[in-house]
């Protein structure tokens, strides 16, 4: 079980990652609202195009990660975070340190990832 210390690392891990993510979010908005494009090149054109439709795919994974994120603050407050919901266990503080969004402890994952594998997903 975490400590409460542990724990309060986590949730200031947690909440940085997020403030992160969601001035991110900001910038990118106000970036694409205050543009006046007006390129008479169609090449030029098209690479802007290219690059907005990159950023907005970063920000679409992004937005799925401040979800994650979310959820994992919940499950600090609701005494779960650090626990395995495949089988219970905890989870290895290395890996919550690498992942602290995670669910699944190391060997859970490893075989949800094979049994995906099988399954061609």
């Amino acid at each position: 079980m975490l400590t409460k210390k542990k724990k309060e690392y986590f949730r200031k891990l947690l909440n940085e990652r997020l403030d992160q993510l969601l001035e991110e979010a900001s910038k990118t908005v106000s970036g694409m609202t205050d543009q006046a494009d007006n390129f008479p090149d169609p090449t030029d054109r098209a690479a802007l195009e290219s690059d907005r439709n990159f950023l907005l795919r970063i920000r679409d994974r992004e937005r799925k990660l401040i979800v994650k994120i979310k959820e994992a603050l919940e499950r600090l407050d609701n005494g779960t975070f650090g626990i395995c919901e495949a089988c219970g266990e905890e989870i290895s503080e290395k890996r919550l340190k690498a992942r602290p969004v995670t669910t699944l402890c190391i060997e859970c994952k490893k075989k949800q990832e094979t049994e995906e594998k099988l399954r061609g997903i």
